[in-house]
């Protein structure tokens, strides 16, 4: 169990440093006025999508398998994993809200300022923190 649980928190990790820099190549893509910059930011943003997509699905994975395979947050006082389990629902849904939003800027119909782009980029934080304070202290 203990090397499941490790591989679930490097994936995790990694998919979270995706989170965390897609969304800020989408402030200098709201920002840039340089076809040439333009198009480099897209390819970063491109690859970096696709393979934080790659990271999240085993840090998805591992973490069904320690839920069903080793029943962590089964029976009785563990609320806090119902509260973890939507908030990774929220976050899978930010995951492809970054794709649609990649999209629009592919498409050249990005409508945001760099302004919302910057609070947008700390939607992950957030998140990143109520769960690890649910999985650390367990407060219901």
């Amino acid at each position: 169990m203990l090397w499941v649980k490790a591989l679930h928190i490097v994936f995790v990790a990694s998919w979270f440093a995706g989170l965390f820099y897609l969304p800020r190549i989408f402030v200098n893509l709201a920002m840039e006025t340089d076809a040439a910059a333009t198009t480099r930011l897209l390819l970063m943003a491109r690859k970096l999508y696709r393979f934080m997509t790659m990271l999240a699905i085993p840090a998805l994975l591992l973490g069904l398998w320690l839920w069903l395979g080793y029943g962590i947050g089964k029976g009785p006082g563990n609320g806090w994993l119902h509260a973890k389990l939507t908030i990774v629902v929220l976050l899978i849904g930010y995951h492809h809200a970054c794709g649609s939003l990649l999209k629009k800027f592919e498409n050249g119909r990005n409508a945001r300022s760099h302004a919302w782009y910057r609070w947008f980029n700390e939607v992950p934080v957030l998140g990143l923190l109520a769960v690890t304070i649910l999985v650390v202290v367990k407060p219901f």
